[in-house]
């Protein structure tokens, strides 16, 4: 047919312009509203046509001749599309034995998933039971040690002497090209504990106190004008304890105290440890603040306490072996769904049961100063998992105040930990009393003096906290060190504006302002964490005389979930 033609004495538009664009019958909101629906509309029609040419190029191997990534351009707009590689499929399985805080470990680890590889991770200080299979397997205990399938491929070293060379995939595709063996390492599983691990002896009063807690009258009483529930009296155990082991009351009295130094009797007010006659006394289980306790699971833990420093050790391994397979690179970030479903978290929760008569006065000031800080992060998670994160100021509560472990036969929130562990018994912000009164037990263990690194080792699960990271008692005052440069070196941690003359601190110096000092000696002490940028722009400041106004930043209180 005949192209049309415009009618005489009409000029011809380009092409390119929408059709009535510059009508005056038009408002302008419907005219470029329908102006931006025609791009649109021939935007979309030229990537269907050309990914369908991509296909046809694909289905006649004229185009690339190869699996990989294309690109293509359209006018202001970049496309890529992957095409589906031909490699062979691995049917096989990677798996590597590891250590926590292992370097090597974790070049393996992010090697892995670099390549988008699925990998089991057996972590031997998480599964001590696996270093015997480890040194059968290998012939010694170092690692990591990969294997594809059963065979043993050997540690970091030889994994980039692979990828240099090129040979990497060919291996995998020659052994993980077919099923993976049964002899091959297994995989752990949720819910076992390892096959040769130890039984635990049990603490020898255990039994005692089972049987005279049944003799004693256990009742609700009344002493100094208050009322006291669950309680006996020292002469009541005293009696039961003569029946119990047929002995004299001095010896009785001696057993009495030995229950009360392990923790499975308290004087209801603290007093004494324990004394004859008409003092009152409870059973741990009896405490009114069990409830509240999360590692108290319906019994007090009847196994011989260990060493507070070896539990401490073992916490430690099993929470770095979460944050390397459930934290993000700069471990801003935490998958609390795959922490709460993973087999380490099973093992933690049944570890921090230990801590319910551990002896904590045999710790160094290190390690006391390190065992506090895990204790304090790992309840962190802990209660994100249990309980949630605050969502505002009235949830925090709760979070802060009211979810607690029995450490040492006391109880210890995230408050008490802080305030009166670490900051040696002072006042939280905008609150009036002390952690902890006069005569409390647990006075013994805080620290007489405040380290103000210890604001930057704390973390409370929120975006606006420092990093998490669990600590060793070896190198603690280096790695808090390192804490306080890393946090400084965030946008939220500290910031300089010259032309303001203005410098933006973190919310947390402005709250414990008391552990930090004047605000001059704090811009001087900050200098020492700081990058070469931010530092000269500071002295810059504090050199010219000049008056600095001090912004403190707003507090990020969102959880830091990934």
């Amino acid at each position: 047919l005949p192209k049309p033609e415009a009618p005489p004495g009409v000029i011809g538009r380009s092409r390119s312009l929408p059709e009535k664009f510059d009508s005056p019958t038009d408002s302008p909101a419907a005219t470029i509203g329908k102006f931006f629906r025609e791009k649109s509309n021939s935007v979309s029609v030229a990537i269907t046509k050309r990914i369908s040419s991509l296909r046809k190029d694909e289905d006649g191997g004229a185009a690339g001749g190869g699996g990989g990534v294309k690109e293509f351009n359209l006018v202001g707009l970049k496309v890529i599309k992957a095409l589906k590689g031909e490699g062979k499929e691995l049917k096989g399985r990677i798996s590597f034995f590891s250590r926590s805080n292992c370097r090597d470990s974790g070049a393996v680890r992010s090697f892995l998933r670099g390549r988008n590889l699925n990998f089991v991770e057996i972590n031997v200080d998480v599964y001590p039971g696996r270093e015997k299979e480890l040194r059968e397997r290998t012939g010694g205990v170092a690692v990591p040690q990969i294997f594809f399938n059963e065979k043993l491929i050997g540690g970091l070293v030889v994994l980039n002497s692979l990828r240099n060379g090129g040979l990497l995939d060919a291996k995998m595709e020659e052994i993980l090209g077919s099923k993976c063996p049964e002899d091959a390492p297994a995989p752990p599983v949720y819910g076992f504990n390892d096959a040769d691990e130890v039984v635990e002896a049990a603490d020898e009063m255990a039994e005692v106190v089972r049987v005279v807690g049944q003799r004693v009258p256990i009742q609700d009483r009344i002493m100094k004008m208050k009322f006291v529930k669950n309680c006996f009296s020292g002469a009541e155990l005293v009696e039961a304890l003569i029946h119990h082991f047929d002995c004299g009351r001095k010896k009785a009295i001696e057993i009495g105290k030995k229950m009360a130094r392990k923790h499975f009797i308290h004087h209801v007010f603290g007093e004494n440890e324990f004394e004859d006659g008409n003092h009152f006394y409870r059973f741990l289980e009896h405490e009114p603040y069990i409830p509240k306790c999360h590692n108290f699971r319906g019994m007090v833990n009847d196994r011989e306490p260990k060493s507070a420093g070896a539990v401490s050790q073992r916490l430690t391994c099993i929470m770095s072996a979460i944050l390397e397979s459930y934290a993000s690179d700069d471990r801003r970030h935490l998958d609390y769904v795959g922490i709460s479903n993973s087999e380490e978290f099973r093992r933690y929760v049944h570890l921090v049961e230990d801590l319910q008569r551990v002896n904590l006065l045999t710790l160094s000031h290190d390690e006391k100063l390190a065992f506090f800080l895990n204790i304090h992060n790992a309840m962190a998670i802990h209660a994100v998992i249990r309980i949630g994160h605050p969502g505002g100021m009235i949830d925090r509560r709760p979070f802060f105040a009211e979810f607690m472990y029995i450490i040492g036969g006391h109880p210890y929130s995230l408050s008490s930990i802080k305030n009166g562990i670490l900051r040696g018994n002072r006042r939280p912000p905008y609150v009036l009393i002390k952690p902890f009164s006069s005569g409390d037990k647990r006075l013994e263990l805080a620290f007489s003096k405040v380290n103000e690194l210890i604001h930057f080792g704390i973390w409370n699960a929120t975006r606006g906290s420092p990093s998490i990271r669990f600590f060793n008692p070896k190198g603690i005052e280096s790695e808090l060190r390192s804490a306080a440069r890393e946090y400084f070196q965030r946008d939220d941690g500290m910031q300089v504006d010259l032309a303001k003359r203005a410098v933006c601190l973190p919310r947390i110096i402005k709250w414990y302002s008391a552990d930090f000092g004047q605000e001059k000696e704090i811009l001087k002490w900050i200098m020492n964490y700081l990058d070469a940028s931010k530092a000269g722009l500071l002295t810059h400041l504090l050199s010219d005389g000049g008056s600095i106004n001090i912004i403190y930043q707003n507090y990020d209180w969102s959880l830091n979930s990934s």
